[in-house]
């Protein structure tokens, strides 16, 4: 398998934040040779200050900020078990170039230590753990009735070219990485839809709601579960047209007020002022703790309902044989974790789920015990190898798994 197949969208959107910044940094590396990305080089000083390298749109903190309740202290796990062998919590920790490790039980902090670069008030970049906040907005543009039904078609909302892959196909098929949507790769075709995104990240071509408009169809919907940012960038596409606001402002508005987000947020944009849907909004670890809060408790937050119940439920449920885990293609292989709404789940059907970003990024619910884990990560070896060895997705979530089952 190719090595960047595995990686997706990753390295278009380091190219873009970098070059971006040409012109204003002299000093500033212009390449990806430069940059260093995916070649082992330490990334956690680039995911601390996103908004200095690439455009971004400001979500204030809430007028209300809500601060966490800290409870008894609990020690980590010394150890854990990954695919038959034990591995050490400190040394993964230190491997996986964690910034931030937050577990809360209950609605309290149990545990919070950053690290590298990490801080109580220092935003880091989400990647695909964006994906779950725009799932939540969906939800509740849905319940708002700015959406009617998601068994409409994306098209009835955003315009795209006659027969291109989002033509006539659900909301619900792209919401669940089913819609398909070519997903090609092809780092030397200049045609090919990951050429294409790198191209509408710097404004060619329509930027990247024209990139999406003019997605190819592979397959019909259904038939495969196929992960692909394009999915979650016409996501927030629809959230536009259906809402008339802008993806920031609406999340502004809808989560990070009456959630009471305690710092400012940011999202990267492209350089029309679209927000980055699949990869792009900048958190602390404390405020990303506030939607797995929000999905623990079935959309309910501080006795007040911000999304039904029935959408938390359905967008952490495997439906289909397709979407179990081993099924979904993540590149050209598939992957250990099923799939919901833009929500990652794991094996087993415990009832638990994550948001999940590459570089070890994750956002993991675990209702039956109560638990919301947040490890924000850097993982320099991530995709300097195809394998699991370097990548430590699967890990990473049983190593999560395994701090919110040590406590009960």
């Amino acid at each position: 398998m190719p090595l960047r197949r595995r990686l997706s969208v990753a390295p278009f959107l380091f190219r873009h934040l970098y070059r971006l910044t040409i012109g204003k940094n002299p000093n500033r590396p212009a390449s990806m040779d430069d940059i260093g990305l995916f070649t082992g080089a330490p990334q956690h000083e680039n995911f601390a200050r996103v908004r200095d390298l690439a455009p971004t749109r400001k979500m204030a903190a809430s007028a209300k900020p809500y601060t966490w309740p800290v409870g008894e202290n609990i020690e980590l796990p010394e150890s854990y078990i990954f695919q038959g062998e034990t591995r050490l919590t400190g040394q993964f920790l230190v491997d996986t170039d964690t910034s931030a490790l937050l577990v809360l039980i209950d609605g309290k902090v149990r545990y919070e230590r950053y690290l590298l670069t990490g801080g109580p008030t220092v935003n880091w970049l989400s990647m695909s753990v964006a994906k779950s906040f725009i799932s939540a907005l969906v939800g509740i543009a849905l319940e708002e009735g700015h959406i009617k039904s998601i068994e409409e078609p994306i098209s009835d909302y955003v315009p795209v070219q006659p027969g291109s892959a989002y033509d006539g196909v659900s909301i619900k098929d792209v919401l669940q990485m089913s819609s398909g949507a070519r997903w090609n790769e092809d780092y030397n075709d200049p045609e090919s839809d990951i050429y294409q995104l790198g191209l509408a990240l710097r404004g060619s071509k329509g930027g990247l709601d024209g990139f999406v408009a003019r997605m190819v169809r592979e397959s019909e919907p259904q038939k495969v579960c196929r992960y692909n940012s394009g999915e979650t960038q016409i996501l927030g596409a629809l959230l536009y047209h259906a809402t008339g606001r802008l993806v920031a402002d609406y999340m502004h508005e809808k989560l990070v007020e009456p959630l009471g987000f305690e710092s400012p947020g940011y999202w990267i944009t492209d350089m029309l002022g679209v927000e980055m849907s699949f990869a792009g909004v900048n958190l602390t670890a404390r405020d990303f703790a506030k939607l797995g809060e929000l999905y623990r408790n079935g959309g309910m937050w501080q006795g007040k309902r911000i999304l039904s119940e029935e959408w938390v439920a359905a967008s952490t449920t495997i439906d289909s044989p397709i979407r179990e885990a081993g099924h979904p293609i993540v590149g050209d292989h598939q992957f250990n974790l099923g799939y919901g709404y833009q929500w990652w789940i794991p094996g087993g059907h415990r009832g638990d789920f994550s948001a999940i970003g590459v570089l070890n990024q994750l956002v993991y619910v675990d209702p039956p015990t109560k638990t919301v884990i947040v490890k924000l990560s850097a993982n320099r070896l991530y995709g300097t190898s195809p394998h699991e060895a370097t990548n430590r997705d699967e890990e990473n979530v049983e190593f999560l798994r395994a701090i919110a089952q040590h406590q009960h």
